[in-house]
């Protein structure tokens, strides 16, 4: 017995332009895995560090990210923005406000949540804290609108994405750096804005994604031979019998 092997050329090349392909996404996902899981242990590390100044934040750039701060300044509750959100499957508001510092630079600080009913500052009027406060936050990235996301409703100084340098620019602010701190659970006045609403939650479906990837070039290796066996081009056949001198 031998086994025979007659590849069909054009359905050969397809097969391996297709595998590459799957195999070269399964590795890339797998890439992507470690990128998260070391993502994610930095973002846990800095959440246990003791605060940074503003100074050090900035020193630290993109290393700042989800690092705590501790700020002290002067809220411009005049220029408060909102941002619309969703929390335990009902609307609420995050409260943006500008901080601004002795040296004049200014930072938008996320006081936190509050409720529909709470959005007018007539009715939070203790939280409007005057004079210099001292903030304890943490540092996060802005984000940019996606395509399906609503336009920001100027007048009611409303948005629904946390776009900083729209937000900053609506009010004519020149930010530091183009973050939000996100503040911490310390209590306001009156219980509003409630703070301590950073979200820390990274979807990590890589190992899933790879495993499918390379499972379906699996799939098709094994669609290729059973195809060349069904046309019989692959398989084992008889060798000739010796012949008696």
């Amino acid at each position: 017995m031998r086994l025979t092997f007659r590849p069909l050329p054009a359905f050969t090349a397809v097969t391996v332009v297709m595998l590459a392909a799957l195999i070269a996404l399964g590795t890339w996902q797998i890439q992507r895995l470690h990128w998260k899981l070391a993502l994610i242990e930095a973002v846990s590390r800095n959440l246990t560090l003791p605060p940074v100044s503003l100074d050090t934040a900035l020193r630290l750039g993109k290393n700042a990210e989800y690092r705590r701060v501790a700020l002290t300044g002067r809220f411009d509750h005049a220029k408060e923005a909102y941002i619309y959100s969703v929390i335990d499957g009902g609307p609420a508001y995050h409260v943006v406000t500008p901080l601004t510092f002795e040296d004049g630079r200014v930072l938008l600080i996320d006081r936190g949540i509050v409720p529909e009913t709470k959005l007018d500052p007539s009715h939070r009027r203790a939280g409007q804290v005057p004079g210099l406060v001292r903030v304890v936050g943490v540092w996060r990235t802005g984000s940019l609108p996606g395509l399906f996301t609503p336009g920001p409703q100027l007048a009611r100084h409303l948005w629904f994405v946390r776009d900083v340098a729209a937000i900053a620019a609506a009010d004519r602010i020149r930010v530091a750096a183009p973050v939000l701190v996100e503040a911490d659970a310390t209590p306001n006045p009156g219980g509003w804005p409630q703070g301590g609403h950073t979200v820390v939650s990274f979807r990590n479906e890589h190992l899933q994604y790879a495993i499918t990837w390379y499972a379906l070039a699996i799939a098709l290796i094994g669609v290729y031979v059973v195809f060349h066996v069904q046309k019989g081009r692959l398989g084992f056949r008889g060798g000739r019998k010796n012949r008696a001198i």
